[in-house]
């Protein structure tokens, strides 16, 4: 009789062991798989975000040149208008994150910068030189040089850069509502990301 129930007993032992190691088995696969799936998706998001503005200003420039004491002197101006594209974008796949499967957290460490890129087109109109002081390939770089410092400093000063900062931070909730549901948490930094309003306050 006590063989019986001490077999009995290693039986249930034996089985209950096993189901275990199968549950923890299947929780240890589960969580792989809810990793694997974050990081895809991760880098899923990885693309380039973009807001575009076109812009348009009208330069003149002139300048002149004095020759034999002051006495005599050359001029050259023109009028310049420009038409000018200026894209921002955010570099995704540069972002860098940290995944712990341990705690089930995803910390976002760092957001790459805007990319500010102007295309100007320059066209010059109303063209005057002197034979002593024409235009040169200097004088159209330096126009060009000019106008594009002065495009980005209108720029930057526009809601140009606000707006792509809100086309970030669309892109980065698609990340909050993938490890929301899977039961995971998002940091930045070191700061708990609870709802989406919190991405209001990342310092971008």
């Amino acid at each position: 009789m006590r063989k019986i129930l001490f077999g009995a007993v290693i039986t249930l032992l034996i089985v209950f062991g096993l189901r275990y190691c199968e549950h923890n088995k299947d929780k240890k696969e589960q969580l792989e798989a809810n990793t694997a799936l974050i990081q895809k998706e991760l880098k899923n998001v990885g693309k380039l975000i973009v807001t575009e503005g076109s812009y348009a200003q009208v330069f003149t420039y002139e300048d002149w040149k004095k020759f034999y004491l002051d006495v005599f002197s050359a001029r050259k101006k023109a009028l310049i208008v420009v038409n000018a594209k200026a894209t921002i974008a955010y570099d995704l796949s540069k972002i860098k994150t940290e995944v712990n499967q341990e705690t089930k957290t995803v910390t976002i460490t760092y957001i790459p910068e805007p990319e500010l890129n102007i295309n100007p087109n320059i066209e010059y109109y109303d063209v005057k030189q002197d034979y002593l002081n024409q235009f040169k390939a200097e004088d159209y770089n330096k126009i060009k040089k000019q106008v594009e410092i002065s495009l980005r400093k209108k720029i930057e000063a526009s809601e140009l850069i606000t707006n792509a900062e809100n086309r970030l931070i669309s892109e980065l909730q698609k990340i909050y509502i993938l490890t929301s549901s899977m039961g995971w948490t998002l940091q930045y930094q070191n700061e708990p990301i609870e709802d989406e309003v919190d991405f209001e306050k990342i310092k971008l």
